[in-house]
C-alpha cells in the first residue's frame, strides 16, 4: 500500500481529514452505515469507483480502526463499521444537510444500490425522536428495502426487508432526496409519493409523524 498522506497539523480538522478526507473514503462509510456488506455489493452501490481503488480504501480503513472485517452467512466475507466508523454518522449528516444548500448535477449518475439514504434517515430520526419513542417500519424505496426500529428513542436503520414490522411503506427515491432536500414539502411527499402497503391506520399514522420531524429535523 503507497504511504498515507498527511496534513502532519495540530489542528483537528486537519486529523480528522487524514483518516476520512480521501476521495471515495466518506462514501465508502455512508454505504456501510447501512449495515456489513460484502465486496461487490460496495462496489455495485459506489458507481465509478474502480475495484483497486475500493480495495486500497477499504485497506486503509481497516488500518485505521473504522471498518473491520467479519463472517457472514455461507462463509461470505462482510466489511462492517467499527464504533470509531458508526461515530462518522453525524459528519456525514451535516455534510448532507450542507450538500442540500446545491442542486444536483444536471448529468446524475444513480447509484448501483440506495444503502446511500441510511445514514441520513437514521440521524435525523435520532435528533427528532425523544426518549419514549417506540416504531417499527419497513420502507421500501424503489423497490429497494430498508427494516427502521426506534425502541426507546435508539434508532436503528438497515439495508433490508423487514416482514414482520407493523408497518410498510412505498415511496420513490427522487421524491424522497427532493424531501429531505426541502424542495419539496413533506405533505405534498405523503400525499403523493407514498403509499402504505401494510398497517393499520394509526400505525401507520404514528409512523409517519416521526418522518415528518425527521425531514424538518434535517434541514
Amino acid at each position: 500500500m503507497p504511504k498515507k498522506r498527511s496534513y502532519r497539523l495540530l489542528c483537528p480538522i486537519a486529523r480528522a481529514l487524514d483518516k476520512v478526507g480521501d476521495r471515495w473514503t466518506l462514501l465508502i462509510l455512508r454505504d456501510l452505515h447501512a449495515g456489513p456488506a460484502r465486496y461487490m455489493e460496495l462496489q455495485t452501490g459506489l458507481t465509478g469507483l474502480a475495484s483497486n481503488l475500493l480495495a486500497s480504501r477499504l485497506n486503509q480503513l481497516q488500518e485505521d480502526g473504522l471498518v473491520r472485517q467479519t463472517d457472514g452467512p455461507h462463509g461470505t466475507q462482510l466489511y462492517a463499521l467499527t464504533p470509531e466508523g458508526e461515530a462518522t454518522a453525524p459528519l456525514l449528516f451535516e455534510l448532507g444537510n450542507y450538500g442540500s444548500r446545491f442542486a444536483p448535477p444536471e448529468d446524475l449518475r444513480r447509484p448501483g444500490n440506495l444503502r446511500t439514504i441510511v445514514v441520513n434517515l437514521k440521524e435525523s430520526l435520532r435528533r427528532s425522536v425523544d426518549a419514549n419513542s417506540n416504531a417499527r417500519a419497513e420502507l421500501v424505496v424503489d423497490e429497494e428495502f430498508f427494516a427502521v426500529r426506534v425502541d426507546e428513542g435508539r434508532v436503528t436503520v438497515r439495508y433490508g426487508a423487514d416482514p414482520e414490522a407493523p408497518v410498510s411503506l412505498s415511496m420513490g427515491y427522487e421524491a424522497l432526496i427532493d424531501t429531505v432536500d426541502g424542495r419539496m414539502p413533506s405533505d405534498e411527499f405523503a400525499s403523493e409519493h407514498l403509499e402504505a402497503t401494510r398497517g393499520t391506520a394509526e400505525d401507520v399514522g404514528s409512523f409517519l409523524g416521526l418522518l415528518a420531524g425527521a425531514f424538518a429535523g434535517a434541514r
